[in-house]
């Protein structure tokens, strides 16, 4: 499903989803991204690498971090930026996705960074667009959010130097969680030890087994000897029926306070993708306490996005201008013959 992300020499056109990136790829991502934190740390926080270039963000759902950080990463790179309202947008009115990538792709930008409330509406995007404009995937339903996963193992590798030997618990809504489905697939590509899922049975996804994690329906099992704790917010707004007891259960099961973080290891990390609610999933106490890192996670997405950014789009012109550099040689041999 995801080849249309890559280009012929296996690099990334297009950053849809981190399944099926390969582990040099990935790392590829991580180490850009180390340069690109030195950014913020300067005077003048200004690359001109994408000078000249449009980039759109197109939310379909709404977004605080995700599209901030994407509008901040693309200003640090030089880059125009447009931010669509969808709310005042001709989608209101009955426009299709289609058409209204259309009509944004008319307006000759270089790079779509989109977010949809449906699973794999950005793999569509990206198929009904020409060579020459990257395609960004900021979240899909509940299918994927590559760019929170690498903002993720960024924090991670730099709490943790590397994952080999890790071992990972995702506690919470794992059934809804694109962040959850995007975190597992990097941790396994990059070397994790062991990844434990932990949520009431009725927040697990069927087969989640597959994805090679271990599965816990008990904080207690589940968090013992971890040296990472990320934390899914509750996402309501997708439940259909009543799949918790009471929100007051939840918390006393699965919600962190600091007597259930000592289960993990004493300089065990703790994260969140974000928005929190506090005394729900987290206690305040361990949100803004030492071994939290939450909002370095927030830090660190820009930089992130800078990465994957530079990438899609710098690709995405090489190939134009290796098509350029046939049509010519084409051309020549032609008037040659």
């Amino acid at each position: 499903m995801h080849e249309i992300q890559y280009d012929e020499l296996g690099q990334y056109r297009h950053f849809l989803s981190v399944e099926g990136s390969s582990e040099a790829l990935l790392t590829k991502l991580l180490d850009d991204t180390e340069q690109f934190t030195a950014v913020a740390e300067r005077r003048v926080k200004k690359l001109p690498l994408l000078n000249g270039k449009t980039i759109v963000n197109l939310f379909f759902e709404p977004s605080t971090r995700t599209r901030t950080t994407f509008e901040l990463a693309a200003k640090r790179l030089s880059a125009d930026v447009l931010n669509v309202n969808i709310a005042t947008s001709s989608t209101s009115k009955g426009e299709t996705l289609r058409d209204t990538i259309a009509n944004i792709i008319a307006m000759q930008c270089d790079c779509l960074v989109v977010r949809h409330s449906t699973s794999g509406a950005i793999h569509y995007v990206a198929e009904h667009t020409p060579a020459g404009i990257a395609v960004v995937n900021a979240g899909d339903g509940s299918h994927s959010h590559p760019t929170q996963a690498m903002l993720d193992m960024f924090t991670i590798r730099r709490h943790k130097q590397q994952f080999t030997g890790l071992k990972v618990a995702i506690v919470g809504d794992i059934l809804h969680s694109r962040v959850a489905r995007s975190q597992i697939h990097a941790l396994k590509t990059l070397g994790a030890a062991q990844v434990n899922v932990i949520a009431p049975l009725t927040l697990l996804p069927k087969s989640i087994e597959t994805l090679g994690v271990e599965v816990h329906t008990s904080l207690t099992s589940g968090l013992k000897d971890c040296d990472v704790v990320i934390m899914l917010r509750l996402q309501k707004e997708r439940m259909n029926g009543a799949l918790l007891a009471s929100e007051s259960e939840y918390y006393q099961q699965y919600g962190i306070d600091q007597a259930r973080l000592k289960l993990a290891k004493p300089d065990a990390i703790v994260m969140h993708p974000g928005p929190i609610n506090r005394g729900l999933e987290i206690a305040s106490e361990v949100a803004d306490g030492p071994q939290s890192v939450i909002l370095e996670q927030v830090t660190y997405g820009i930089a992130v996005r800078m990465a994957v950014l530079s990438t899609t789009i710098a690709n995405q012109q090489q190939q134009l201008n290796n098509l350029a550099t046939k049509i010519a040689e084409t051309a020549n041999n032609g008037g040659l013959a």
